[in-house]
């Protein structure tokens, strides 16, 4: 066991590894050696950073819960900490379940964690943050939770509803990783496009989005997860007009069928769907837009699925995602509706769904080669440098694989021309 010291565990999404990073900062402060992830758990004090959203989710914050609580029993280490979402749904009922716990925190307690540990909490500090991303780029988060309602989601019931961090805040925040070799900022919140709407009355995202992009040694600047309703269409002049606002945007859809999006409570149809990504890809030219879908919705009959199938295939998105619905309890919908697709239609809804999308994906790679881009270093692996366009997103994106035979730097861009590719990652050389 090694004295004086953390190690952190993070699950889920990037808006809990922006929470790690920060919490790791305040026991730096206090003079502790911390470790984010260890390959092999063994700190005196060990916090896991759960998620709470789907099932799939909470089960493995449950099994890495159990595993350190086993640890915990052999002497391998000493406190375990837990906070995060799941602690923050279930705290109850998992504190009567898991007693080799020394304490349950929610999602914004971290003060609680270090007080429990004899430690100090250090305001001043508070934008302060130990980088665990490649030195090049890191996550923003410029609010905290949600005022959508979506029925499925459970997101509120744990964050509660948007709260917008103050601008300068958030670029007093940018900086900070500027200064620390920070190239490209990934800007995320649970819904970017509501950002403003809780203290100002109106969208404030686009006016955010310049004033990041002014930062000096902001190469790159990227949107995760917006949202259709009320979208902030003032942003588009931005991302079309700076170089350095990438051409692409996170937005979660879920679903077309107009019968389905009213029991989903995304308070926009399908029309109003269609209208706005067509007005989003005339006003920002080459933009690549990543989305979300979901299948097997209480309710969703053949119909309504063979119009997502249809929606996906006129809309060529360049990225997508999908999973099957999962109920989820204390929302909406498992409250209120029934969940009568059955598993294996489910399944085979969505995988026939990401069937589509991997040849609809594939085409879009393959019309790439011969083209030149902007390309950041991410790593070396094996033969290969491994990197990005503005296109991609770090670990969820298509990636660019580079041949090493000449020496790159991890953070650097380079301009790639495009030699092959493939429904995964594209090939290239250095021009």
């Amino acid at each position: 066991m090694r004295r004086d010291s953390v190690d952190i565990i993070t699950l889920g999404c990037s808006k809990n590894l922006v929470d790690s990073e920060k919490l790791m900062a305040q026991f730096r402060a206090n003079g502790l050696k911390v470790r984010h992830d260890p390959e092999q758990v063994n700190a005196e004090t060990v916090v896991i950073n759960t998620c709470g959203f789907i099932a799939d989710a909470q089960e493995e914050s449950i099994n890495m819960i159990l595993e350190c609580a086993e640890l915990k029993k052999a002497g391998k280490i000493s406190k375990l900490y837990v906070m995060g979402c799941l602690s923050q749904k279930f705290h109850k009922e998992l504190t009567a379940e898991i007693p080799e716990v020394d304490g349950w925190y929610g999602k914004f307690d971290w003060d609680g964690i270090l007080k429990e540990t004899g430690r100090k909490w250090h305001g001043e500090i508070f934008n302060e943050r130990c980088i665990t991303t490649p030195s090049h780029y890191a996550y923003l988060k410029i609010a905290e939770g949600c005022s959508r309602g979506c029925a499925y989601c459970a997101i509120p019931l744990m964050t509660g509803k948007y709260r917008s961090r103050s601008q300068d805040d958030i670029l007093d925040e940018a900086r900070k990783l500027v200064a620390k070799g920070v190239k490209e900022i990934q800007l995320i919140a649970q819904d970017l496009t509501y950002y403003g709407t809780d203290i100002a009355h109106k969208p404030m995202l686009a006016e955010l989005v310049q004033r990041i992009s002014d930062i000096p040694g902001v190469e790159w600047l990227r949107l995760h997860y917006g949202y259709p309703n009320n979208f902030p269409f003032d942003l588009l002049p931005v991302m079309r007009e700076r170089d350095n606002v990438c051409k692409y945007m996170d937005i979660a859809l879920q679903h077309i069928s107009d019968p389905v999006l009213k029991r989903m409570h995304r308070n926009i149809t399908a029309a109003e769907t269609r209208e706005f990504l067509l007005r989003i890809r005339e006003e920002v030219p080459g933009i690549h837009l990543r989305t979300t879908l979901m299948v097997g919705f209480p309710g969703e009959t053949d119909d309504d699925y063979a119009r997502l199938l249809d929606f996906v295939r006129q809309q060529r998105f360049e990225r997508m995602g999908a999973f099957a619905y999962c109920e989820v309890e204390g929302t909406y919908s498992a409250i209120h509706y029934k969940d009568d697709v059955p598993e294996d239609v489910k399944q085979a809804r969505l995988s026939r769904l990401m069937r589509v999308q991997q040849d609809i994906s594939a085409e879009i790679s393959a019309s790439k080669v011969g083209k030149t881009f902007k390309t950041v270093i991410d790593r070396l692996e094996g033969d290969y440098y491994v990197g990005r366009t503005e296109f991609d997103s770090p670990e969820v994106d298509p990636e660019v694989l580079i041949k090493a035979d000449r020496k790159l730097t991890e953070g650097s861009f380079v301009n790639v021309r495009v030699t092959e590719a493939d429904a995964f990652d594209l090939y290239g050389t250095v021009v």
